[in-house]
C-alpha cells in the first residue's frame, strides 16, 4: 500500500491524480501538465516532495565519516552550503545521488532519493561505525515543500525575514516562514531558481496553504511528478533508475567531478573508481532533439544505419522547445545519422550537448 504525504488531504482537496512513487502515494498532475511545466518556467510552481528522505550524521567526525561514506569532500563545507554526491559500491556502481547540507560544525543532513532513503541510511550507518558519529534516519519527521520558477523569490519573501536574496545557489539558513520553523535551502531540480522547506509535518499543509495564496498574484501553481520529470529532462538533470544506476560508474554518467580522489583518507569504492577514471568511455550520456513528433521512451533503441548504438534513458515532450527531447547513453563516435526506434519505426534523431534548457541569470 502506498504511503501518504502529510499533503495527501491538500492534493486530494485539489483533485489531484495520485500515483505510487517509490512506494509514496504523490500527486502525478493537477490538471495540465504542460500548464504545470510552463508555470515554473514563466512564473512558479509549487511541488510536494516530502518522499524524500532526511539522514542526519551528528559528531565531532560527522564530515570524516561521510568523506569516507561518499565519494565528495564533505568535511570540507563550511556550514550554512550544500553539495551534490554520490553513494557508491566497492565496485564503483553508483547507489544514488544525495545532497549533503553542513548544517553546524558536527551536523549533516544527507537528503535521499525515496526509493533509496532506506538503503542508503543503513549504508551510512555501516560505513559510519568507525567514527565518532551518530547516523539517525530522520526522514519521517519532514516534509518537504519545494517553490520554483522565476517568481519564486518573490513569493517567499513575502512569507520570512530570511535573506533570500543572500542565500547562493547549494546552501541553506533556517529560518522562520509564515510563523514556522524551517530550514530554507536552494537548491533545486527543475532548472529554475528556487527554494526547498523542510518542516515538520504537522506544518506542512499551513504552509502549503500559505504559500498558494502567496503566489497567486504571480502565477504560481501546484505542479506533479509529471511536470517535475519533464523539467528536470529538459535541464539535463539524472534521475536514479534512468541516468544513474548501480551498474554505472560516475564517469560513465558524465559527472566524474563530483569524485574527489584528493580528499585526505580512503573512501568506498575509491579503488574501483581510480581504475576506470582515465578510461574512454564506451558509452557516453548526451541529449537526442527528435525531428519528428513521435516520443522517444525510456529503453527505446537508439540506432545509427540500423544497428543498435545505444538506448534512450529518459523522453518527453519538451515545452519549451516545442519538440520530443531524450537523453540517452549512445556509443562513442556515433553522433551522426542517429535514429530511435519507437515501435518499429527508426525516427532521426539529432544528437545536442545537455542540458536542452539553460535559464537567463
Amino acid at each position: 500500500m502506498s504511503r501518504p504525504t502529510p499533503l495527501r488531504d491538500v492534493h486530494e482537496s485539489l483533485g489531484a491524480t495520485l500515483t505510487d512513487f517509490a512506494g509514496w502515494l504523490m500527486p502525478l498532475r493537477y490538471g495540465s501538465e504542460s500548464a504545470e511545466h510552463r508555470a515554473v518556467r514563466e512564473a512558479a510552481g509549487l511541488f510536494d516532495l516530502s518522499h524524500m528522505g532526511e539522514i542526519f550524521l551528528t559528531g565531532p567526525q560527522a564530515g570524516q565519516a561521510l568523506d569516507y561514506a561518499l565519494v565528495g569532500h564533505l568535511s570540507a563545507l563550511v556550514p550554512g552550503r550544500a553539495r551534490y554526491t554520490m553513494i557508491v559500491d566497492e565496485r564503483g556502481g553508483v547507489l544514488d545521488d544525495l545532497i549533503v547540507y553542513r548544517l553546524g560544525d558536527d551536523e549533516f543532513m544527507v537528503v535521499a532519493n525515496a526509493s533509496n532513503y532506506e538503503k542508503v541510511g543503513g549504508e551510512l550507518k555501516n560505513r559510519a561505525k568507525s567514527f565518532d558519529v551518530v547516523v539517525e534516519d530522520r526522514s519521517d519527521q519532514y516534509a518537504l515543500i519545494a517553490v520554483q520558477g522565476p517568481h519564486s523569490q518573490e513569493i517567499l519573501s513575502s512569507l520570512t525575514d530570511a535573506d533570500l536574496a543572500g542565500l547562493k545557489y547549494y546552501a541553506g539558513l533556517p529560518g522562520i516562514v509564515d510563523g514556522r520553523r524551517a530550514l530554507i535551502a536552494r537548491t533545486g531540480y527543475t532548472g529554475e531558481d528556487g527554494f526547498e522547506l523542510f518542516v515538520a509535518n504537522d506544518d506542512a499543509a499551513p504552509l502549503w496553504h500559505a504559500l498558494t495564496a502567496a503566489g497567486e498574484p504571480y502565477g504560481l501553481k501546484p505542479a506533479g511528478l509529471s511536470a517535475r520529470d519533464t523539467l528536470r529532462l529538459e535541464a539535463g538533470m539524472p534521475l536514479y533508475g534512468n541516468e544513474l544506476s548501480a551498474e554505472l560508474t560516475p564517469f560513465d554518467a558524465g559527472l566524474g567531478r563530483v569524485v574527489k580522489f584528493d580528499k585526505p583518507g580512503d573512501f568506498v569504492g575509491r579503488s574501483a573508481l581510480e581504475a576506470v577514471k582515465d578510461d574512454a568511455p564506451r558509452r557516453r550520456l548526451v541529449g537526442l532533439v527528435a525531428r519528428g513528433r513521435r516520443v522517444p521512451r525510456h529503453g527505446y533503441p537508439v540506432t545509427k544505419d540500423g544497428a543498435v548504438v545505444g538506448e534512450v534513458t529518459s523522453g518527453a515532450p519538451s515545452q519549451t522547445l516545442g519538440k520530443p527531447i531524450a537523453m540517452a547513453y549512445v556509443d562513442t563516435g556515433a553522433e551522426t545519422g542517429l535514429a530511435v526506434d519507437i515501435r518499429g519505426r527508426h525516427e532521426p534523431m539529432d544528437l545536442v550537448e545537455l542540458p536542452f534548457y539553460r535559464r537567463n541569470k
